[in-house]
């Protein structure tokens, strides 16, 4: 009896080494499954920067923008119209039905097909300088609308680096919980012999049951999560995502401390570059409206040629020639002129307003981004440093295990300190790539020249120079 007791408990010992085999096993498969998620084939793979390229020539939204500003840049050549004559001609033609009772009583008719020709010349001599600040405004709106348009560039290029990092760590987090649900089947699997056997009891097996449930409850929400963020992928880049290789973060092009990050904010940031040309136009619109309280004169020659085939007439065709210059003063407009200049300045105070508003907020961004991209290096540093220790106590607790000191739920608790632990850090990883990103878009410098994408670069002065000087055509530079 004794003898068998001996073989009995040497066979539970072989069993469960043969278990701590089995989840030491899974573990190691678990682990490398986790790391090489983040790795694929280089061959299929497209890394971030051809991503933002995409990106950066595809995105709708920035699409539309660069055509706003096309659109903004229009308001130059049609202040500038404002220089140059206004040419009209008219023409008139029509049948006339004439009676006339002539001194003597008697009645004339007669159907006449009279008709006039003739053109208009008008040039303004001066206007109160509204023609010039009107050119001037417009050209500040354009300096306003590149930055405008560099500001959305900056945000479409955030928006593809958060799309690119999210749909790697979702694919992360769905190898790791593969991982996890396979670890937990095989657990589930030793349990259930070890049960049969006699060793462990049916509350462990239960215990392993509810973990693999839970984790194929968290395998699913994670490939919702990755299915989402894939969506999301090919509306901000233009495809689908297929192979990605790792993100790296951009701290190169990074300030070397938070005071050259505030500086670089509130100068070079695009919306704060903005607003200070938008102050600008405010106070050129002042002097437009104080433009209409001034003289102004015009000169205008025309020149016509009339034809009347009423026998009746004493002239039967007229041809006129005319030059004349005129001059006006206004007096008084009922106080319009001098409400709308009242206007303009409480607009302009507006305007410094908002860009102090804005230079804050650039400021404020600046130092969160600064302090975020701190925090993610220490949160990363960290979290490798929590899984290599969770890895170490996962194995130990096995080893114990084997050797009966642990219990199956102790091995459980290990795996999913483990799983957390993954989870976190890859979240770390991604939240670095998108901080160290989001610092350079709070500088204004997340743009195609400082990340040297293989893109041409958007030049939106390309189109201003074709259209400024255009007196004519309908036709836009693109053909439309």
């Amino acid at each position: 009896m004794i003898g068998r007791t001996a073989r009995a408990g040497r066979g539970v010992t072989r069993r469960r080494s043969s278990a701590g085999h089995a989840l030491a096993t899974w573990t190691t498969l678990a682990l490398s499954c986790a790391l090489s998620c983040a790795l694929p084939s280089a061959a299929w793979a497209e890394a971030l920067p051809d991503a933002l390229a995409k990106a950066y020539q595809t995105n709708p939204q920035l699409n539309a923008e660069r055509a706003r500003q096309r659109a903004t840049d229009e308001n130059v050549p049609q202040a500038l119209a404002g220089y140059r004559p206004q040419i009209v001609a008219s023409l008139s033609a029509g049948l006339q039905s004439v009676r006339n009772l002539l001194p003597d009583n008697t009645i004339q008719t007669g159907n006449l097909k009279p008709w006039i020709i003739g053109v208009t010349v008008t040039q303004s001599l001066f206007n109160g300088f509204r023609t010039a600040n009107g050119v001037r405004a417009a050209e500040l709106q354009v300096q306003s609308g590149r930055e405008a348009l560099r500001n959305v560039g900056q945000g479409v290029l955030l928006d593809a680096v958060t799309a690119y990092t999210n749909v790697l760590a979702n694919q992360s987090l769905v190898e790791a919980q593969r991982s996890n649900v396979a670890f937990l089947r095989e657990t589930l699997s030793v349990t259930q012999r070890r049960l049969n056997a006699g060793d462990v009891t049916p509350t462990d097996t239960a215990q392993a049951e509810a973990r693999l449930n839970r984790g194929l409850a968290d395998l699913n929400a994670a490939e919702v999560a990755l299915a989402v963020s894939q969506a999301t992928y090919a509306q901000v880049i233009g495809n689908a995502p297929s192979q990605l290789r790792p993100a790296e973060a951009v701290d190169r092009y990074l300030p070397k401390s938070r005071e050259d990050a505030m500086t670089m904010a509130i100068r070079q940031h695009p919306a704060v570059m903005a607003a200070s040309f938008d102050v600008d136009v405010a106070s050129t619109n002042i002097r437009i409206a104080e433009g209409t309280l001034l003289p102004s004169a015009t000169i205008q020659g025309s020149a016509s040629k009339s034809r009347n085939n009423d026998p009746a007439l004493s002239t039967l065709a007229e041809d006129q020639a005319s030059i004349v210059a005129n001059v006006t003063a206004p007096i008084y407009d009922g106080g319009q002129a001098a409400a709308q200049t009242r206007q303009a300045k409480e607009i302009t105070a507006q305007s410094r307003l908002v860009l102090d508003q804005v230079r804050n907020q650039a400021r404020t961004a600046a130092v969160s981004a600064w302090v975020a991209n701190e925090g993610a290096k220490i949160t990363v540093s960290a979290s490798e440093s929590e899984v290599k220790a969770a890895t170490v106590a996962l194995q130990g607790v096995q080893r114990e295990a084997a050797g009966g000191q642990r219990t199956t739920v102790d091995v459980l608790n290990s795996q999913a300190d483990l799983i957390q632990a993954k989870a976190r850090l890859i979240g770390a990883q991604r939240d670095r790539v998108i901080a160290s990103y989001t610092l350079l878009s709070a500088i204004g410098h997340l743009d195609v020249k400082t990340l040297n994408l293989n893109t041409p670069d958007y030049l939106p002065e390309v189109h201003y120079h074709q259209v400024r000087d255009a007196w004519h055509g309908l036709r836009t530079p693109s053909g439309q």
